[in-house]
């Protein structure tokens, strides 16, 4: 009997702003690109980095609250799960892609007072939606932890999505 095993877990900064997009089927899909990096001296004592960057993406439920709470620069940690994807570009070339499924985030920045919410852009908490609903970090829970359903992730109509 074979056995594996596919997981994944990150911890890293945005470097871009989530965006938001919906399936034909109208299923909600976030994904945004997130850096993990590594220091350490070399030989001479010269201070070296390296950082990768990951496309992170997530289904339904995860998707729409990642779009209103993580922002370019927010600290997070994503578990889930890697998938590799292909599909023919523009001149009908092979290309593959690698993303990393979310089955839960954790947002790893302390909790922002209401004088600190106050004095942010409104825009920083304003949902891509063109509602514009607005809300406060005081509307969700203070662990911030927040995952998806297992059959979020295996929505064979749409899994074929493409950003």
């Amino acid at each position: 009997m074979s056995r594996t095993l596919n997981k994944v877990m990150l911890i890293g900064n945005v470097g871009k702003e989530p965006e938001l997009k919906y399936t034909p089927s109208g299923i909600p899909v976030t994904s945004f690109r997130l850096a993990t990096s590594e220091t350490w001296k070399d030989k001479d004592g010269s201070a070296k980095e390296h950082t990768d960057w990951h496309t992170i993406v997530a289904w339904r439920g995860l998707a729409e609250v990642i779009n209103k709470l993580v922002t370019k620069g927010s600290r997070v940690y994503i578990e889930g799960r890697i998938q590799t994807r292909t599909f023919d570009d523009k001149n009908g070339t092979k290309r593959y892609v690698v993303e990393i499924l979310a089955d839960n985030m954790l947002i790893l920045e302390q909790k922002k007072s209401k004088d600190d919410i106050e004095n942010l852009d409104s825009e920083y908490f304003s949902s891509s939606s063109s509602e514009n609903e607005s809300f406060e970090l005081d509307d969700f829970n203070d662990d911030l932890f927040l995952t998806n359903n297992q059959e979020d992730l295996n929505a064979d109509d749409d899994s074929s999505f493409k950003f």
